[in-house]
């Protein structure tokens, strides 16, 4: 019987557009998720937003983005999290091949 010359197929890929609402300003929060994001392989970029809230684009392996929205909920530790909202990115959204930190808008 011959060996199966497939090569295992390479781990689901997902973009997911977030904004995290709460004292997430002035508390390193954009610092902090780009290490985290860094630190779990995931590229894309985090802002804040002139409203107040944190702003971020993140893709990767489906289990690292998904630990990343786990931190997310409650951040560094001088952030209070109120909400997390995830949706799909926008069309055309771009991630490039690192994760930065982006300045307000």
């Amino acid at each position: 019987m011959a060996a199966s010359t497939a090569e295992p197929s390479a781990a689901p890929t997902v973009t997911r557009h977030l904004r995290i609402t709460g004292r997430v300003q002035g508390v390193g929060y954009r610092y902090h998720m780009a290490q985290e994001a860094r630190r779990l392989c995931v590229v894309g970029w985090v802002r804040n937003r002139s409203d107040g809230s944190v702003e971020a684009l993140v893709h990767g392996p489906q289990v690292a983005v998904e630990a990343l929205l786990t931190w997310a909920h409650h951040g560094p530790p001088l952030a209070r999290v109120e909400g997390v909202a995830v949706t799909d990115p926008p069309a055309g959204s771009a991630t490039g091949t690192e994760f930065e930190q982006r300045e307000t808008v």
